[in-house]
């Protein structure tokens, strides 16, 4: 495998972990679901993946970059997994709407540990040729960037209104800055 190639796997990465943002924000907007604190530490997680693909992309690839990815991975996955295990008591309701089967922190449970997984295999065969310093960015890379940042933002702001500058309730209902406009 060359640096083009770990590149693209980069590339690839940040737009599904974007692709994953981007739909939680839909499903709040359209399906009036609100994101409990546990589902906002597991979009914490996921931009915290994309932030090291961000590095890996516009810096070229390091090792300390795939180090940065597995931290937002393994963050993720531990309240993705908590959440899981509130859930997993039989007749206890899940909490929004299933997507194929199975509830949002299920999957970011799947993924974060797909992302582990696949980061880990990517760390053992590492070349120190991946990492050298004529990388340029590409043009696939710019765009991903470009959509990881709008995700984020999106998110970021979308959860200040939901919440304010208080701690966002167990179970949110409504919005906190919708509310005081009203």
């Amino acid at each position: 495998m060359n640096q083009s190639r770990v590149t693209q796997l980069n590339s690839l990465g940040l737009l599904g972990m974007s692709a994953v943002l981007l739909a939680a924000f839909v499903m709040q907007l359209s399906l009036n679901e609100l994101p409990c604190p546990l589902c906002l530490l597991q979009r914490v997680g996921f931009a915290m993946v994309m932030f090291g693909f961000m590095l890996n992309l516009v810096y070229g690839p390091q090792q300390r970059h795939y180090g940065v990815i597995l931290l937002g991975a393994l963050f993720g996955a531990a309240a993705a997994l908590r959440q899981v295990s509130l859930h997993v008591v039989p007749g206890t309701p899940g909490y929004g709407s299933p997507i194929f089967g199975m509830h949002y922190y299920t999957w970011a449970f799947v993924l974060f540990a797909a992302t582990i997984f696949a980061v880990a295999v990517l760390l053992v065969m590492w070349r120190e040729e991946w990492s050298n310093d004529e990388y340029e960015m590409t043009t696939v890379g710019r765009f991903a960037c470009l959509l990881a940042i709008s995700a984020v933002a999106l998110n970021v702001i979308s959860t200040f209104i939901e919440c304010g500058p208080y701690q966002c309730p167990d179970n949110p209902v409504s919005y906190w800055f919708i509310d005081k406009m009203s």
